[in-house]
């Protein structure tokens, strides 16, 4: 008896959605054992998670606002690493590309905030933070195109390079650093002017939408339409697929990769100016780890933009319904919340290899589809 793994010819929809489906629970499942190993009752604790800590609670609305403000930043980032990796252009740089984007809308808010309207103060740092993230992208591709550097790599140090860089503004108590409060004995970082925070829309009773969600939705719709109506993402598309065949065709490739990595590492930047604005405050943990969340997402979604925004409010539920979960659960940590993503990846990956491969026993008499 022999095992073989042979390509599947077809795998009907039905049956994606049962890999897929069946992965989750299965996942579910196992962080529910671990949950009781820890004295904690799974469907107690998963009721909290998933329904982020709004039912029974007269505060609701601002659980919601919180989830929101995790939502638009991990959406946005995924979205803009999706786009670099249609074309196969590994960018790990979104931590670093978001710190950069961060630090150009804060430099905006401190010195144009007090003199600039409202709205000019808020285009104002989404364009600084687009062009500084951009750039920041942008000779990394630079670099993939005329040398042929390891672009994984170079992403993957550049992230740490505007780590120290956010950091040293964080812990540099001097007169130029207009960062950080004066009257602070120790570094902590100063708060916007007013007028560098982006507007809310009334919706009824105390909640209040950011502005933010909404365009993080038109952006989305932006980049789908971009990608499947226009020349531009039709050759992101014949790059990804092969770039022998790009330049068979007479596509300018090397233009195509720093257009497109410059734009993405740009909304990178927006997705920084929009959650630098909402929290009115720089931090040195001001990522959230989207950067690294958004990899997670974009391949979960298999790269639709779409779907990006459906898994991206999962993996936000999993994210801030584990914080609230945790108050409530002195014996799980927070983290729990990363050990179920990884999880929870690790077998949609399998599923994924399920959906694509089968397994094939061969027996002295003859085969036998598995």
């Amino acid at each position: 008896m022999k095992f073989h793994i042979v390509k599947r010819d077809t795998c009907p929809l039905w049956m994606k959605l049962c890999f897929y489906v069946g992965a989750v629970v299965l996942a579910l499942l196992l962080g529910g054992l671990l949950l009781l190993a820890m004295d904690v009752d799974p469907i107690k604790y998963f009721t909290r998670m998933f329904t982020i800590g709004t039912v029974g609670n007269k505060i609701a609305y601002k659980n919601v606002i919180n989830y929101l403000k995790e939502f638009v930043p991990l959406v946005l980032t995924s979205v803009a690493l999706s786009l670099a990796f249609k074309m196969r252009f590994w960018n790990i740089g979104g931590e670093g590309q978001f710190i950069m984007g961060a630090i150009a809308a804060a430099f905006v808010a401190f010195k144009l905030g007090p003199i600039l309207p409202e709205p000019l103060t808020l285009i104002a740092m989404c364009l600084a933070a687009m062009l500084l993230a951009g750039l920041y992208g942008l000779g990394v591709a630079a670099l993939k195109v005329k040398f042929g550097t390891n672009e994984t790599l170079m992403t993957l140090m550049l992230n740490y390079v505007a780590l120290y860089i956010l950091t040293f503004l964080g812990e540099t108590k001097a007169d130029w650093n207009f960062f950080l409060q004066e009257k602070s004995a120790r570094p902590v970082f100063e708060k916007f002017n007013d007028l560098a925070s982006f507007p809310t829309i009334p919706m009824g009773g105390k909640f209040e939408l950011n502005i933010c969600v909404i365009l993080a939705f038109v952006i989305g719709a932006m980049v789908f339409v971009y990608l499947k109506y226009t020349k531009q993402g039709y050759e992101i598309s014949v790059v990804g697929d092969s770039v022998g065949s790009a330049r068979y065709a007479g596509m300018k490739v090397n233009t195509i990769v720093l257009r497109t990595v410059f734009l993405s590492a740009c909304l990178i930047g927006l997705a920084a100016a929009f959650k630098v604005g909402t929290a009115g405050v720089l931090s040195t943990s001001i990522t959230g780890d989207v950067g690294w969340t958004g990899i997670i997402v974009a391949w979960l979604a298999q790269l639709n933009t779409w779907v990006i925004f459906v898994v991206s409010a999962l993996i936000s539920v999993l994210h801030y319904g584990s914080e609230v979960a945790a108050a409530t659960f002195s014996q799980v940590d927070s983290s729990f919340a990363n050990m179920l993503q990884g999880v929870i990846l690790f077998l949609v990956l399998a599923a994924d290899f399920l959906i694509r491969f089968r397994f094939v026993i061969e027996k002295k008499g003859g085969k036998t589809n598995g």
